[in-house]
């Protein structure tokens, strides 16, 4: 409980600087369903902020309540009335959608961690706009890809009717070289899936891909577990990570998913963002948070370049990426999305904690399809 209220003491000092050298606007999801991503994202982002004491960068910190009209209310706000330079935090593809070009057009930064959407990867790209997390796609390539290596022939795939769910579906499709079963966009923030498990369980599938982010892949897995279909599943990071985890606990066991991050990466600084993660939130990190601890420390290396006030050295202290990631190797491609190693990863339990592990790397140094359309 003291660290936790140190490092809220450390946050609202941050937060409150008076002469800020850089001013920052997070609009992320801190209540609601999916807030627990947002404040993955929210807390990684601050430690990374509060381990490297920099007193000269003031991070508003705003909820978007996963609402599209209050995520552009915010922004204009912030870009408007506080004048920020960087814009960074939102979780949800059709809020980037919202917000992203906006503020690029203004003339503001915009690091995202998370959202990936491929209208902004290839010609709806900006040269203000950076990925520190993914193109939406990418997991569910992954996903597809390993559904190849374990010999599935005939996949049953569902996710959320909003521009990362049919990314996510174009995704695993494009590399998957099975037939579909079945395909179904469900409602965004639908709790009871009843109705598609039965045409999974009618479908003569042999395989099952989702994805289903936050509330929505809590749901589903318990409902999957307790229907008795046993058809395996296959899905993204993002219906797997450490919160989901402990909420569906041994009913997830054995599934396999894919990810560019996870606790057991083997480098210096994956190994201490995690230990110091979980001393001072008492929790496990999930990707999110590693995805805005990396934006963080990305962001902290090209201030330490230049200004965002200087617009083309800031963008290119960007682009060199010169920080340590938590994945190890972080590079950017053409289009100022990464090109990074997505591995898979199995479900287990360590002692009584149920968790992820590698099993391998699915897809190397994978960029995404978008990037030959983007052109500045």
């Amino acid at each position: 409980m003291i660290k936790k209220l140190l490092l809220s003491a450390a946050i609202a000092l941050v937060g409150t600087a008076a002469a800020s050298d850089v001013k920052v606007g997070m609009i992320t999801t801190l209540s609601g369903g999916g807030a627990g991503l947002g404040i993955d994202v929210r807390d990684g982002f601050m430690l990374a902020i509060t381990q490297a004491g920099r007193s000269d960068i003031e991070v508003i910190i705003e909820d978007d309540q996963r609402k599209p009209d209050i995520a552009v209310q915010l922004s204009d706000k912030m870009i408007q009335s506080e004048r920020v330079d960087v814009m960074t935090g939102i979780i949800w593809s059709n809020l980037a959608m919202a917000v992203v070009p906006a503020s690029t057009a203004q003339g503001v930064f915009y690091l995202s961690p998370n959202a990936g959407p491929s209208a902004l990867a290839g010609r709806g790209c900006h040269e203000n706009y950076f990925n520190v997390a993914w193109q939406n796609d990418a997991l569910h390539e992954a996903a597809g890809a390993y559904a190849n290596q374990a010999s599935f022939e005939k996949s049953f795939i569902l996710a959320p009717n909003y521009p990362a769910g049919k990314d996510a579906l174009t995704g695993y499709k494009r590399l998957f070289d099975g037939d579909l079963a079945g395909e179904i966009y469900t409602k965004l923030g639908q709790t009871d899936y009843a109705a598609e498990i039965a045409q999974i369980r009618a479908s003569g599938a042999d395989s099952v891909f989702f994805f289903l982010p936050g509330g929505m892949g809590i749901s589903f897995l318990k409902q999957y577990a307790a229907s008795g279909v046993d058809i395996p599943l296959v899905g993204p990071a993002f219906s797997f990570d450490q919160g989901i985890l402990g909420a569906v606990g041994d009913a997830a066991l054995g599934v396999v998913n894919t990810s560019q991050w996870n606790k057991d990466i083997d480098n210096p600084t994956n190994a201490a963002f995690v230990a110091s993660f979980t001393e001072t939130y008492g929790r496990l990190p999930s990707l999110y948070a590693s995805q805005g601890f990396d934006t963080a420390n990305l962001l902290i290396s090209a201030i330490d370049v230049a200004h965002p006030d200087d617009a083309d050295a800031f963008r290119a202290a960007l682009m060199a990426a010169d920080f340590d990631s938590t994945r190890g190797d972080f590079a950017f491609g053409s289009n100022r999305h990464p090109v990074q190693n997505i591995y898979a990863r199995e479900v287990v339990k360590e002692g009584d904690l149920v968790t992820n592990r590698i099993l391998s790397v699915t897809l190397e140094n994978h960029g995404d399809v978008y990037a030959a359309d983007c052109t500045r």
